[in-house]
């Protein structure tokens, strides 16, 4: 026996149900009402499956099969967030959750010689809207409620009330500490967010990495004038430096040998930021990822050395300040073979590719052996109400997903270790 793909499609068309929003997206930030609904749902779906559900501290969601022939006390997690961006699509993170669940019933329903309990996650508040990877950081590191108290969510509310309005006590956070000795393996699918499997023509990627990201932004200082009565030649135009360098960031990482890098502005505060005034200052807003983190670090320095030629042809001060960098991490190798062998298997073409978005399943690479996978997403699109995926490869990848967690919770020796650095 393996998924019953009826069902896996209808709870997907539900779930996109809670938080709908009126130009087919989806709006569920953790602890909302959108969110609190759709765990209602889902509790639901746990109890018509005889499936046991709880939730944590954190808000985590845990759905359990117990093993029928327990080897050792360690489960297998599979799963990825039910919370959206907003106005966001509706597989994001819930394509992982509701695949999760249906490989969980599966099993269930199968009678399959479990050795080893599995449990589909669902971690609270991976896109940030108050602290990003909440979640899996509380199950995996351990947070404090004193960690909470001055974070506040994108529309100024406190994180630590929203918590306790939805029914979690931020001052029982730490008991959602999970020691990672107690799991065997994560493994996480989702789409790609991106346009790679569908231009190869592949169903399955195989992740091998969740790149690096750092964050940060280059400011060019320089002098506000009239824009009426100032000549072109005398302006100390903060703009023409950041334009300049702006030009120059699609050729970043091939200058620094690395043409896979990526490096994105996403976001220019111009002070005064008046039509009528020449910019004194321009603040550049960067995301630079790529698997290495000394690639991350070369396109920093070639940042820095393009700004200050820039500034200096214009008469302008430029100086690059970082704001963070998450180090990029290996996914674990045997699990990879787990990936390809069950595609294989099903007669399914994979790709080998990095993660260039982040996931869960980073947080938890760093203490337990995980393991992922992509299905593809049409024209590439996510983080939008136009994120779609073929149904076929949908229910193609959560069979893969379902091969992969049985085979976890029947080896007599999964992997012991996360993957080596």
């Amino acid at each position: 026996m393996t998924i019953d793909a009826d069902r896996l499609r209808h709870d997907l068309q539900t779930l996109a149900g809670f938080g709908a929003t009126p130009e087919g997206g989806v709006s569920r930030p953790s602890f909302s009402p959108a969110d609190r609904d759709a765990r209602r749902w889902v509790a639901g779906r746990c109890e018509q499956a005889g499936l046991a559900y709880r939730e944590d501290a954190a808000g985590n969601v845990f759905i359990r099969v117990e093993a029928q022939q327990p080897i050792d006390d360690r489960t297998v997690w599979t799963g990825s967030h039910l919370d959206s961006v907003p106005n966001g699509g509706p597989l994001d993170g819930a394509l992982g959750v509701m695949a999760s669940l249906e490989v969980v019933r599966a099993l269930k329903e199968s009678a399959a010689p479990l050795r080893r309990a599995v449990e589909a996650v669902a971690f609270t508040d991976e896109e940030g809207a108050y602290l990003g990877f909440l979640g899996s950081r509380a199950a995996i590191d351990g947070l404090g409620a004193g960690q909470l108290d001055a974070v506040r969510g994108r529309d100024g509310d406190r994180l630590v009330e929203a918590m306790a309005a939805a029914g979690y006590p931020p001052s029982a956070l730490p008991d959602a500490r999970v020691d990672p000795a107690r799991i065997a393996a994560y493994v996480e699918l989702h789409i790609e967010q991106g346009a790679v499997l569908e231009q190869l023509g592949r169903t399955i990627g195989l992740v091998t990495h969740i790149v690096g990201v750092g964050r940060g932004s280059v400011v060019f200082e320089g002098r506000a004038d009239h824009a009426g009565t100032t000549p072109m030649h005398l302006r100390r135009d903060a703009m023409r430096g950041a334009a300049a360098l702006l030009t120059e960031l699609p050729a970043l990482p091939a200058a620094v040998g690395a043409p896979d890098a990526v490096v994105t502005c996403g976001r220019i505060d111009v002070d005064p930021g008046a039509d009528n005034i020449v910019p004194e200052r321009v603040h550049l807003h960067l995301d630079i990822r790529d698997r290495d983190r000394g690639t991350i670090e070369a396109i920093e320095a070639e940042l820095r050395a393009r700004a200050a030629r820039h500034a200096h042809d214009h008469g302008l001060r430029a100086t690059y300040h970082r704001s963070s960098l998450t180090d990029p991490v290996p996914l674990h190798p045997r699990l990879q073979r787990y990936v390809a062998q069950a595609a294989e298997s099903a007669g399914l073409a994979y790709h080998v590719m990095p993660s260039g978005a982040g996931h869960d399943a980073q947080v938890v690479a760093a203490a337990v052996p995980t393991g992922m996978l992509f299905v593809p997403s049409a024209g590439g699109r996510s983080h939008s109400p136009q994120e779609r995926t073929r149904f076929e490869d949908i229910a193609a990848g959560t069979r893969v997903l379902y091969d992969v967690v049985r085979r976890l919770a029947t080896d007599e020796h999964p992997p012991s270790s996360p993957a080596p650095s």
